[in-house]
C-alpha cells in the first residue's frame, strides 16, 4: 500500500515534513536508479535515507509511522512539475503494492520513475523546498526536552489514549511535539497514520 493521502496545500507541510521528505526524495531517486523502479518498504526507504545522511539528527529521529506526509511532499513535488510519481515506489510491508485507492497505473508509474532522468529535477526540487519552507505551517518548534516534558504531561492526563501505542508511535508523537504540534493533534495524526501503514513492521 502506498501513501494515498489527498493533495495538501504547500502551507500544510511542517519544516520536518519538508526536511525528511527531501531526504526521502534523494533515497527514492537512488533506489529507482539501482533497482529499475522496484517497490521498497516504508521502513527500508527510511533506512536508506538515514544511511545516506548519518549525521542528520532530525532524519535519524524519523520513524516509519510518520512517513506519510513526507512521501506526500515527494508526490506533490513530482505532480507540481509534471514528473513521474517517485513516491509510488514506497509500499507497505503488508501487501507490497499500492492501496486500492491508488490513482493511475502503478506498473506504468514505476517504469516511468525508473526511466526518468532525475538529475534534471534537482534545481526544481531546491526551488520547491525553498518555497515550501517560506510558507510552512507556522509552528513554534520546541526543544527535545520541552517536547518530552509535554508528552509526559499529556500522557499523564490521557493514559487510556496512549495505552495501545507502540514505541514507534510514541516516538513520532515526540517528533511532532518538537515540530510545534499541539499534543492532541499529534496524537490524532499518529493514530490516523496507522491505516496507511497497515502491516508495516
Amino acid at each position: 500500500m502506498t501513501v494515498a493521502l489527498p493533495a495538501v496545500d504547500i502551507s500544510e507541510y511542517t519544516l520536518n515534513d519538508i526536511h525528511v521528505g527531501t531526504r526521502l526524495y534523494t533515497a527514492l531517486v537512488a533506489h529507482a536508479r539501482s533497482t529499475g523502479g522496484a517497490p521498497v518498504y516504508y521502513s527500508d526507504i527510511l533506512a536508506q535515507a538515514k544511511a545516506l545522511a548519518p549525521d542528520d539528527a532530525e532524519l535519524q529521529r524519523a520513524v516509519p509511522i510518520g512517513i506519510g506526509m513526507k512521501l506526500l511532499f515527494v508526490e506533490n513535488f513530482c505532480s507540481a512539475n509534471g514528473y513521474p510519481n517517485l513516491a509510488c515506489l514506497a509500499v507497505s510491508r503488508g501487501t507490497g503494492r499500492p492501496s486500492e485507492g491508488y490513482k493511475g497505473d502503478w506498473e506504468a508509474d514505476r517504469r516511468a520513475v525508473a526511466a526518468f532522468d532525475w538529475s534534471t529535477a534537482q534545481a526544481k526540487l531546491d526551488a520547491y523546498v525553498y518555497d515550501a519552507k517560506l510558507v510552512a505551517a507556522p509552528k513554534r518548534r520546541r526543544s527535545l526536552q520541552d517536547a518530552k516534558d509535554l508528552r509526559w504531561a499529556h500522557y499523564s492526563a490521557n493514559r487510556a489514549a496512549y495505552a495501545g501505542l507502540s514505541e514507534e508511535e510514541k516516538e513520532e508523537i515526540l517528533n511532532l511535539l518538537i515540530e510545534g504540534f499541539d499534543p492532541e493533534l499529534a496524537l490524532r495524526r499518529v493514530i490516523a497514520a496507522r491505516g496507511l501503514l497497515s502491516g508495516e513492521a
